[in-house]
């Protein structure tokens, strides 16, 4: 069974946008986990634009689901993963102004980088897991990193979905075929949504799990947030 991780960050945007706190992202947190959400994902990043740190501090005791949290290892990011040592913990390469993961990591070039960092978390007890695309190169490197998994940036198979999506999930398959025999635990996400979802898994038979945020939270806004979890869990299935 594929694991739906609900990304919580656009609740937290909206919060933002007004100042207060409404939308409760706390609240939203532990709602998604009553509707059915098998974790939670949270992205601080240094600027807080959307989750804070100090969200991240109150998620993390108040939740029994998995707790992921995604970022880019800065030495504040590290502290905070192993102050609140969440379940997982996903590596992206984004520098501070990018709007939004739109990358995975270069395993060759930064393999010592994420050699260390990942060293520090498992000695802490905590999953690590690496944002990575679909080059099969970069994916024979990742077990030297000492990862437990990796998450599979989705965008190229969302942006051709419609058009050839046969084509455009073929390089997935063979990524996630690779990791599993190299004994990686394999990821997904960017840009799932109903409409993809359900074949992108039917392809992949090794899908640990999905972390899906911006089509999710949107969905809600139309569906509830309770229908809409129960929804892509469906389509998971």
């Amino acid at each position: 069974m594929t694991k739906l991780s609900v990304n919580i960050n656009k609740v937290a945007t909206l919060r933002n946008a007004r100042g207060g706190n409404v939308p409760n992202v706390l609240k939203v947190a532990k709602d998604c986990e009553k509707f059915g959400a098998d974790g939670i994902t949270v992205h601080p990043r240094p600027d807080e634009r959307h989750i804070r740190y100090q969200d991240v501090r109150e998620i993390c005791p108040v939740i029994s689901t998995e707790f992921n949290i995604e970022g880019y290892p800065s030495k504040d990011f590290i502290d905070l993963v192993l102050e609140t040592k969440p379940h997982q913990v996903t590596l992206v390469p984004d520098p501070p102004d990018v709007l939004t993961s739109n990358a995975g990591w270069d395993t060759i070039k930064f393999k010592d980088l994420l050699k260390e960092v990942i060293s520090e978390f498992k000695s802490a007890n905590i999953r690590t897991s690496i944002f990575i695309e679909t080059d099969l190169k970069k994916i024979e490197v990742a077990p030297e990193t000492g990862t437990d998994r990796v998450e599979l940036y989705t965008e190229a198979y969302a942006s051709g979905y419609h058009q050839k999506r046969a084509e455009v999930v073929k390089p997935y398959v063979e990524s996630a075929q690779l990791a599993h025999e190299l004994g990686l635990g394999i990821n997904a996400g960017h840009d799932l949504n109903l409409d993809n979802l359900a074949y992108f898994k039917q392809a992949l038979p090794y899908l640990d799990e999905v972390s899906i945020g911006h089509a999710l939270i949107a969905d809600a806004l139309y569906l509830g947030l309770e229908n809409t979890i129960q929804l892509y869990k469906r389509a998971l299935q």
